[in-house]
């Protein structure tokens, strides 16, 4: 079990980045028979809403935000297969793609460690996802669908995935984001919610699927 003053420090150690003392720490309470699920919903996934305050703020950038994220990432690998092994329910199963004909990454990378962190279900379906895959996501359960465009050439390609999806008579939820993505090009298409940035990403499916933030 760990005490309360090593909760602390495994808080504080997410918010700066320190990837060892985290694993270091969820692997202590790992052996000593803590409630993983606990220590997640009550130690870890307030750290990294901390991180996403303090990046909406101003208050840190994106590559402090990565090596947190990163950092949380070490506490997650320990954690997500004994969970995945009892009866813990994430809050929701979420997918996330860059749309087809983008290729870009990082924001999206950033975006999956975000949701992890925030204590979602999250598949990865890479870059240059046809509209077919986000379609086939939503059989196998997911309730949300992330969309990522970093390009003026690509965002329509947005458009495209929201109306396949309608067609196929899918009824999931669509998030959109990305440097050249508004909340206005949001309502245009038809998504359901517009994250920002990373920590608005976990916002935007919050509000989409009708949850608190």
């Amino acid at each position: 079990m760990l005490t309360e003053e090593e909760k602390d420090t495994l808080f504080d150690a997410i918010c700066d980045g320190d990837r060892e003392t985290v694993v270091e720490l969820v692997d202590k309470a790992r052996s000593g028979g803590h409630d993983l699920g606990a220590l997640l919903k009550d130690t870890m996934i307030p750290a990294m809403a901390a991180v996403g305050d303090q990046f909406s703020a101003g208050e840190i950038f994106v590559p402090e935000m990565l090596v947190a994220a990163r950092a949380m990432q070490g506490g997650i690998d320990i954690i997500e297969p004994i969970l995945a092994a009892s009866d813990h329910e994430p809050l929701a199963r979420v997918c996330i793609g860059s749309v087809k004909g983008d290729l870009h990454d990082i924001g999206k990378n950033l975006v999956v460690m975000m949701l992890k962190g925030a204590g979602f279900e999250v598949e990865d379906l890479g870059v240059d996802v046809p509209n077919e895959a986000f379609a086939a996501a939503a059989d196998r359960g997911h309730q949300v669908i992330c969309l990522s465009a970093l390009l003026t050439t690509t965002k329509p390609q947005m458009l495209s995935v929201v109306n396949y999806l309608k067609e196929a008579g899918k009824t999931v939820k669509v998030v959109i984001g990305g440097a050249v993505v508004t909340q206005d090009y949001a309502d245009k298409i038809g998504a359901d919610a517009f994250g920002e940035d990373a920590p608005g990403a976990v916002k935007a499916v919050k509000r989409a699927l009708g949850m608190a933030n």
